[in-house]
């Protein structure tokens, strides 16, 4: 069985979102979306960077110089960064990009950290940052991956990851804490794929499949998939890995790829216009942006099909390369059955997700 390929008939370029603010927030990565059960929408974010910005001057090179690996808080005009945090729209009209967003505010009316790090994670050399999520009942689960900041290696990619897990919280009160495994916070370490950058609910809300990606021997960035029972989302031992042929294997070993690509953040959700499955995500680093379309969450997936490609402009020189990355669709926002879908993408200079507007043929 083959799926539809996907086909472009018009984009709109909606800009940078969340530019204007009361809360002095001046970029942002990841934004990640989960449908909640009450008809809102949770944006789930990266390091979130507040205060001001300095016109002319990178973020990343206050004054000249480069931030490096460390805690950016009371660096230059940045008074404060978070490692993750989230907001909520009731509003899914996006055809004027994202209108009517609160964020998830701390006691003292701040943007709230939604997974804190732990009293034994330094916050200069240990980040938690935000994969996707999924709300079951009145519960949220957070995925997240958790990243060693490197003092050596070449920036923006200065850190190692230590492996991937999730955090549970409930509507209303955005308290989250991590579930553990044999005393780990990390579900799947180093050597595993990074389950949980996109989360999908089957079709009769039996399992909860989570994708993950794994760099090869090759250097190739390669998806995989795992699934799990709804109710046995907490238990590690209850998920398996899809090992080809229709087969599924209770080793993570023996998990094999669905397809390449992603650097890591990816979208997979039911496309109702379609009638297939459909991922987005970042080519790599090419600064393209890739649809892909299958019968079934395991596949056969389809070659990526061009989105648009980003070419970022400089108006100054940086020691670093342009880097678009986290592409991603939101299906909360989609239009017409997903006919119009919405994907975000980062730009790291610009460090805002940057939503487009898809109209499908």
């Amino acid at each position: 069985m083959t799926s539809p390929a996907v086909k472009i008939a018009d984009i709109r370029d909606l800009g940078p979102q969340l530019t204007d603010n009361p809360h002095q927030m001046v970029g942002q990565d990841g934004a990640y979306s989960i449908p909640l059960n009450n008809g809102q929408t949770l944006f789930f974010f990266g390091d979130t960077l507040i205060g001001s910005r300095v016109p002319g001057e990178s973020i990343w090179y206050p004054g000249g110089q480069p931030v490096g690996p460390k805690d950016m808080s009371g660096r230059g005009s940045i008074r404060r960064m978070v490692n993750n945090c989230g907001l909520l729209i009731d509003n899914h009209d996006a055809r004027n990009g994202l209108r009517d967003f609160k964020y998830i505010l701390d006691d003292d009316g701040e943007i709230r950290t939604l997974i804190p790090l732990l009293p034994d994670e330094h916050h200069d050399e240990i980040r938690v940052w935000c994969m996707h999520g999924i709300a079951i009942g009145e519960k949220i689960y957070l995925f997240f991956v958790k990243v060693e900041m490197l003092n050596d290696g070449p920036f923006p990619v200065n850190f190692d990851i230590l492996g991937s897990g999730m955090a549970v919280g409930t509507v209303g009160e955005w308290k989250f804490e991590r579930v553990y495994h044999n005393g780990s916070d990390l579900f799947w370490r180093k050597k595993d794929p990074q389950f949980g950058s996109a989360a999908l609910l089957s079709a009769d809300k039996h399992w909860i499949y989570l994708y993950g990606v794994k760099m090869d021997a090759q250097f190739v960035q390669q998806s995989h998939l795992a699934r799990v029972p709804v109710a046995a989302l907490e238990d590690r031992d209850s998920y398996e890995y899809f090992a080809g042929d229709n087969r599924w294997r209770k080793n993570v070993d023996d998990a094999v790829p669905v397809f390449d690509g992603p650097p890591n953040e990816q979208s997979v959700n039911w496309n109702e216009y379609l009638g297939c499955y459909l991922a987005v995500h970042s080519l790599n680093i090419t600064g393209k942006i890739v649809a892909r379309t299958a019968p079934q969450p395991w596949g056969p997936w389809s070659e990526p099909v061009e989105i648009t490609q980003i070419m970022p402009v400089r108006q100054t020189p940086l020691p670093y390369p342009p880097l678009v990355y986290a592409a991603k669709a939101h299906p909360s926002l989609s239009r017409e059955n997903g006919r119009i879908i919405y994907v975000t993408y980062v730009e790291f200079e610009e460090y805002y997700p940057h939503l487009l507007e898809i109209t499908l043929i």
